[in-house]
């Protein structure tokens, strides 16, 4: 059969061709945003007088009738015509005859497959958004056990200053929190229709364009038809903020593995999250976290990648904007899993408090609180840096750790030594010595905790109405 679009052609395409510029293979995956899209244009045709209201019914019930059809698996793609606008129209006018063909009146595959990418990719935003609700939960929750459990904190991997573990985690709390943050903004810019724009300049059919937006739940309307056909910002700021949240879930899985490593043996992960090896049978591996700190090249590579394809691009439409639906696809894919793995994996996690308590008693992470205590007595910072620096010396080459020190040991570095030198270096006290908006300090940490269940509620209510609007579209 020939193409739909074949009527300026006197050859037929060559297979190659046709292999190597079809989209379906993949693009088959808007099948249900395709298909919601031309119900909404084919009603706006009805209601603006430009089809025959029967017409209008005849196509919408095709077009559902369709849809059933690739859900159920009925249906099968082929690379002959292309990507999935052209095989759904095939099968549309297959069903209910050449009535089908009307559906494409005012409009283009251009603006149709932008629409398209939009519905998508708002439904995914949204999705991503109640993950990471999830996520920064299961967080707080083991935040809120860990008030008390102190850590090293560090610096170039070297133990630089005690920690609660709480604070610890209430950090990526914040870094989730900004993720969602810039995933509600895109928001606005992904819920703008294309639709309408035609191949790049509109139509000479009297449509209503913020009609159809409505039938959609779009908020608002390009404004300008070349952009509209256009425009990939939207993919490519979903791109970028997937890489900054691959970033985030990466510096945590690095951490994860050093932490249930035997060498630090801070945390365990829970064995439904882990696998074992094939020859060595007392293995327990973290893959899930090494495979989410792995997968984040690939995510950067898709922002790359489209990005590379967008430059130098004229307007209007190009087939190269071909090529912005795998990268998408994979990322939509990637993050899915990374997000949906982590929030279990961090709520069954076990800490280790024991052995974060015994990594704090010998190490020399509270040598900057004697500097303080020096400096409170009224030593310059730069001269008690220097008295502190040759009493930790003192103790590596004496095989000792700050608190194991005499009196008379610490006189011999300064005479503005005393007795509360001890109380001093006790881990909750460094700790808690930290007692500053956004500090380490046990009431710091839970006010923080507080003000992180608090924040999460207008997320929560953007979640909810943002879902309703998804779930009305069916």
């Amino acid at each position: 059969m020939s193409k739909l679009w074949g009527g300026r052609f006197t050859k037929q395409t060559d297979k190659l061709v046709e292999e190597y510029t079809a989209s379906i293979s993949f693009d088959q995956q808007l099948a249900t945003e395709d298909i919601l899209g031309s119900i909404a244009h084919v009603t706006m045709l009805g209601k603006q007088g430009i089809l025959p209201q029967a017409d209008v019914e005849t196509i919408k019930d095709g077009l559902r009738q369709v849809h059933d059809k690739i859900k159920r698996g009925e249906v099968e793609f082929s690379i002959s015509d292309e990507d999935i606008h052209m095989n759904v129209e095939k099968n549309l006018i297959e069903l209910i005859g050449p009535v089908g063909g009307k559906l494409h009146t005012g409009r283009s595959r251009n603006d149709q497959v932008a629409t398209d990418m939009h519905i998508y990719l708002r439904a995914r935003v949204v999705e991503f958004v109640g993950d990471l609700i999830k996520l920064q939960e299961a967080l707080i929750e083991q935040a809120k056990v860990n008030t008390e459990t102190i850590v090293p904190g560090y610096t170039h991997l070297q133990r630089a200053q005690p920690i609660l573990f709480a604070h610890h985690l209430m950090a990526y709390v914040s870094m989730f929190s900004r993720d969602a943050e810039r995933l509600m903004d895109s928001y606005k810019r992904i819920d703008t229709l294309p639709l309408g724009a035609g191949a790049l300049a509109g139509t000479t059919f009297p449509i209503d364009r913020h009609f159809v937006a409505e039938q959609l739940g779009f908020g608002r309307v390009y404004e300008n038809s070349l952009d509209s056909v256009s425009d990939r910002d939207f993919i490519v700021e979903f791109l970028s903020h997937a890489s900054l949240i691959m970033t985030h879930l990466s510096r945590m899985s690095e951490e994860l593995v050093l932490w249930m490593s035997t060498e630090f043996r801070f945390v365990e992960l829970d064995d439904a999250f882990c696998t074992g090896s094939s020859i060595m049978p007392q293995k327990k591996n973290p893959d899930v976290a090494e495979l989410v700190r792995g997968k984040t090249g690939r995510v950067y590579g898709n922002l790359v990648g489209l990005l590379t394809v967008l430059k130098a691009l004229p307007l209007a439409y190009n087939k190269d904007m071909q090529e912005d639906k795998e990268g998408m696809f994979d990322t939509v894919k990637t993050l899915q899993g990374a997000l949906q793995l982590f929030a279990p994996m961090i709520a069954t996690m076990k800490v280790n408090k024991d052995r974060m308590r015994e990594a704090v008693n010998t190490d020399f992470s509270n040598a900057t609180d004697i500097a303080d205590y020096l400096v409170n007595k009224g030593l310059p910072f730069r001269q008690a840096h220097e008295v502190i620096g040759k009493t930790v010396l003192y103790c590596i080459q004496q095989n000792k750790f700050l608190l194991d020190l005499t009196i008379e040991e610490y006189k011999q570095f300064s005479e503005l030594f005393e007795a509360d030198i001890y109380h001093v270096l006790q881990p909750e006290t460094v700790v808690n010595a930290r007692n500053v908006f956004g500090g380490t300090a046990t009431v710091q940490v839970e006010a923080a905790i507080a003000r992180a269940e608090a924040a999460l509620a207008p997320v929560r209510g953007w979640f909810e109405e943002k879902s309703e609007i998804i779930n009305k579209l069916g």
